[in-house]
């Protein structure tokens, strides 16, 4: 893997630096590092604000084809803009999950007439999505969902509960995979559904978090509905869209993440040096070893990223365990901070903006990094079957 990307590269990340420390500045001054993990309230008319904007100025579907409107860059622009975005500690974005997850399935599955109608108010950053897989029942085994969808004439209508729906709150569209085929089993006779939120069929309670914020949400559907059309792929065949996506969410994220994790260090760090700790060996030690897992984690996502790795596959291996790997480094920096913040970690409000606040909802919303997106025991399963060929 060659870590030199070149000069086009370079003027490229030169040209994204410039333009967020310009732009995170004046009006949008005060969206930096917010709206992050545990912080996610915070802000949310400003930040549709800065979704429009960065959509009028060209930095949402970087690496989508010209014919949808993107700018077809290639994967390591896309890395560069993610890691600028965080070096920069641009805002949580509300419009993830439609840029990184709905819009790519929509291209690889959807009509023309889906995508002329869904990808552009994404691109634009006016309208926001959110991800109705799990279930009480079917978390991270997606095969399991109990949702019912049934068409009736022109309209699918649709009865469930959906849990853990990220930002449903405040989203326009939910992909909804839900079984439409009465005395169906496991990843057979399900259909991947583009549902409106905004319907009197949808009822969103919020599910309050250690953290004091509610991103996760309970959305139940009763008899909701969406038009026919609103169907990626065939009816009942609903998995390959499904699984598809869930490949998308691997992608150039993690590693603006990891620079999200680096900040978060720098200020562990700084508490450290405040308190008169970093002298003391072992907290030099834990320090280092987090240091050093970040370095790692960069390294490995970047060679899971590549397309041309010519190992025969291992890259696409390394990608199988990235999940599992920081889910276990974030917790572990999570307890390191709140082990050198000391009692002052355990008492104090849990959206507090000052340091001691700020290292608090780390180590709360890290909690649940190792069940989210997959837990720690899935991953292993996975990492088992797919990565090394042993049975189920």
């Amino acid at each position: 893997m060659d870590l030199h990307y070149g000069p086009e590269l370079d003027e490229f990340r030169d040209t994204a630096r410039t333009w967020l420390e310009a732009n995170l500045s004046g009006c949008y001054a005060g969206l930096r590092g917010r709206g992050g993990p545990g912080d996610e309230h915070a802000l949310v008319e400003e930040r549709r604000e800065w979704e429009r904007y960065l959509g009028a100025e060209g930095w949402i579907g970087l690496g989508w084809p010209k014919e949808f409107g993107g700018r077809d860059l290639s994967l390591w622009h896309q890395v560069m803009w993610a890691e600028e975005y965080a070096r920069a500690r641009g805002p949580g974005r509300l419009g993830h999950i439609g840029e990184q997850l709905a819009a790519p399935t929509i291209m690889a599955f959807g009509t023309l007439e889906q995508q002329r109608r869904f990808l552009p108010p994404i691109m634009e950053g006016r309208e926001f999505w959110c991800q109705g897989y799990s279930e009480p029942n079917a978390g991270s085994d997606l095969a399991n969902v109990a949702t019912r969808a049934e068409l009736v004439g022109d309209r699918w209508l649709i009865d469930g509960q959906k849990v853990w729906t990220s930002l449903a709150h405040l989203s326009d569209w939910c992909f909804v995979v839900a079984r439409s085929e009465r005395d169906s089993q496991r990843h057979r006779g399900l259909s991947f559904l583009l549902v409106p939120m905004a319907q009197p069929g949808v009822e969103i309670r919020p599910i309050n978090q250690l953290t004091g914020d509610s991103e996760f949400n309970e959305t139940w559907f009763t008899a909701a509905t969406t038009d026919a059309d609103n169907i990626l792929g065939s009816p009942g065949d609903g998995w390959k869209p499904a699984m598809a996506l869930l490949g998308f969410e691997r992608g150039v994220s993690t590693l603006g993440q990891q620079l999200n994790f680096d900040a978060e260090l720098a200020m562990v760090i700084d508490v450290a040096r405040a308190r008169g700790l970093n002298a003391d060996p072992v907290v030099r030690q834990r320090l280092a070893a987090i240091w050093a897992r970040l370095r790692i984690m960069r390294l490995s996502s970047l060679r899971a990223l590549s397309a041309d790795s010519g190992d025969g596959g291992t890259a696409s291996k390394v990608g199988l365990t990235g999940k599992l790997y920081w889910a276990n480094l974030h917790q572990d920096l999570g307890e390191l901070a709140f082990d050198l913040v000391g009692m002052e970690a355990t008492v104090g409000g849990l959206l507090d903006d000052d340091v001691a606040g700020r290292l608090r909802r780390i180590f709360l919303f890290s909690r649940a990094d190792t069940i989210y997106g997959g837990s720690n025991q899935i991953q292993r399963n996975i990492i088992g079957e797919r990565g090394l060929g042993l049975p189920r």
